[in-house]
């Protein structure tokens, strides 16, 4: 098995993409292996390494179906759902929260009063 080409950061030549320049371009990998790697040198830790992929064998992006539009939106509106109160909080719950921001900060001044 022979080795990936490595090249420097921004010194690939024409012809390789990573994912996200194929993206860009309406393109997917399309099954291919990685092609070729780039490396990015930093000080105090290991490189930087992005992989890259040929853009002459990436394949079209495939449309979205109406099924797959669907289970995204399902996706979506349960991460909106708060699983205290079971309503929609209407904007994506904060994984840190867990709970929509009224769920997670009462009011302490909606609470009933003790005597």
């Amino acid at each position: 098995m022979a080795a990936l080409p490595v090249y420097r950061w921004r010194l690939a030549p024409d012809g390789y993409a990573t994912r996200r320049q194929l993206r860009a371009q309406g393109l997917r990998p399309g099954g291919q292996d990685v092609a070729a790697t780039l490396e990015r040198s930093r000080r105090r830790r290991g490189p930087l390494v992005a992989y890259l992929y040929r853009v002459d064998l990436a394949k079209p992006v495939r449309p979205m179906t109406p099924g797959r539009w669907a289970a995204l939106a399902k996706a979506n509106a349960a991460r909106r759902l708060c699983p205290a109160c079971r309503t929609d909080a209407g904007y994506v719950i904060p994984a840190s929260l867990g709970t929509c921001v009224s769920c997670a900060y009462p009011d302490p001044a909606d609470s009933p009063r003790s005597a």
